[in-house]
């Protein structure tokens, strides 16, 4: 079938092909290291992990580079190290640091690159200056801007005319600026503030132009994929894709440009500035990270997806039917090739919620299967059909003995004992005791499944 993609520059969906066929490149807007990362940021990198592992299972033999940044220098970030009283490298090293560790507890891939803004400061001044050169920016007062006007091709990406890329860049028209849509490059910083020596003065990069700047270093003037959140289509893509390709001379900077829709809660956009969000940390004190992962993989990438506590429990439930299959059937590797309908699906834009429904599909099938062989390889396609995804490659025991941050229960030592007692307790006869074992670990939240190879227990959803 091939692989499509819905094309945000064109606004359709588009049959993917690699600039070159030996190096699939991709890059994707990272954090903004300040503080912990909310489930909504998640969304992203989750959505372009899946991409990621698709990517490198279509084009096995070529090198597939995934570059997402990381935004170390920001206003956001200067203010909340004043606040804490501590070195914005400080505040930086170890927000990034959480972020690492949340994002891999969600089973995803790190990047192939995760560059720092603070280590391109170089590069982006060369583009800046390149930019100046061409007549696409200017210097005024310590800052760089681009010059909006020169570039006729300005607003093809977001599809906005003039007035609403005025009004939707949410920038203060000063006095500095020859027109009201341009857009900084390079800005003064105060002796208090972070800076970097320019030929424009002490100073500190733009937001946009770090992106440009990391892309073209690590993956070429020109490459295969800018992904990122629907809520950076303008101003931020927009600008990326302006001041690079006037400073290459190639359009666009990348050739597919894909968006995730946002994640709402509570009927409004999760953000942080309207403090209705979740973090992920906070969320895996309440569900594994696989549970998170699989929530977010039930609705398709580019539309808006609602999240709830509720909707969270009915996902993990999902989740749990799968691993149920699996377990059932015993252990199982992985087969060589994903099922060609799950395949089909993701290939089909990333339809994930089809590829999901493949996956009960086959582990309906195994709940049914009375063959050994045929049960196993059965759960070797679910095992395969999950792992493009990020899923299910977890033990199914352990799965079932997870529990939530801060529950008073048994540990697994304490269960092992009440089990052996209780199986002592059935030999000599002793049934009462042997209930009464089982109903207290279950009132504990455990519960004992006797099957013909002896006692399993898992704890209760």
């Amino acid at each position: 079938m091939g692989l499509k993609l819905h094309n945000t520059l064109w606004r359709k969906k588009e049959e993917f092909q690699p600039l070159d066929p030996n190096h699939v490149r991709m890059y994707v807007c990272g954090p903004t290291v300040y503080d912990f990362a909310h489930i909504g940021n998640a969304r992203p990198v989750i959505v372009f992990d899946v991409l990621y592992r698709l990517l490198k299972r279509l084009y096995p033999k070529a090198k597939v580079t995934y570059v997402r940044n990381v935004t170390d220098i920001d206003d956001k970030i200067n203010d909340r190290a004043a606040a804490n009283s501590e070195t914005i490298r400080n505040l930086t090293d170890r927000t990034l640091k959480q972020y690492r560790e949340d994002m891999l507890a969600l089973l995803t891939f790190p990047p192939d690159h995760e560059p720092r803004a603070t280590e391109f400061i170089e590069p982006i001044i060369r583009i800046a200056q390149k930019l100046i050169d061409k007549g696409h920016a200017y210097a005024a007062e310590g800052h760089v801007l681009f010059n909006v006007p020169s570039m006729p091709d300005y607003g093809k990406l977001s599809g906005r005319n003039r007035d609403e890329m005025v009004a939707g860049a949410r920038v203060d028209v000063a006095p500095y600026k020859r027109d009201p849509a341009d857009f900084v490059l390079w800005k003064p910083s105060r002796d208090d503030q972070p800076g970097w020596d320019s030929p424009w003065g002490r100073g500190r990069p733009g937001w946009h132009i770090e992106c440009s700047a990391m892309a073209m270093e690590l993956l070429g003037e020109s490459f295969d994929i800018h992904g990122g959140g629907l809520d950076l289509i303008f101003p931020h893509h927009e600008n990326e894709n302006a001041q690079s390709c006037c400073a290459t001379g190639s359009w666009p900077m990348a050739r597919y440009w894909l968006h995730n829709g946002m994640l709402n809660f509570g009927s409004e956009k999760m953000s942080k500035s309207l403090g209705n969000f979740r973090t992920v940390n906070e969320l895996l004190r309440d569900a594994p990270g696989e549970a998170l992962r699989y929530y977010m993989l039930t609705g398709h990438y580019r539309q808006p997806l609602e999240w709830t506590n509720e909707g969270l429990k009915e996902q993990k439930n999902a989740l749990d039917r799968l691993y149920q299959a699996l377990q059932a059937a015993g252990d199982a590797p992985p087969a060589n090739e994903v099922p060609l309908s799950v395949m089909a699906a993701l290939e089909d834009d990333l339809n994930t919620p089809l590829a999901l429904s493949h996956l009960h599909e086959i582990a309906s099938q195994l709940n049914k299967a009375a063959d050994p062989a045929e049960k196993r390889r059965l759960a070797g396609e679910l095992r395969a059909a999950g792992a493009i995804m990020g899923l299910l490659q977890g033990d199914a025991v352990a799965w079932f003995r997870w529990q939530p941050a801060g529950v008073a229960s048994l540990d697994e030592t304490e269960i092992a004992g009440m089990i052996q007692r209780r199986l002592q307790a059935r030999k000599a006869k002793n049934f009462a005791e042997a209930d009464r074992i089982r109903d207290e670990l279950k009132s504990q939240g455990v519960v004992l499944e006797d099957t013909a190879g002896g006692t399993t227990w898992k704890r209760a959803s």
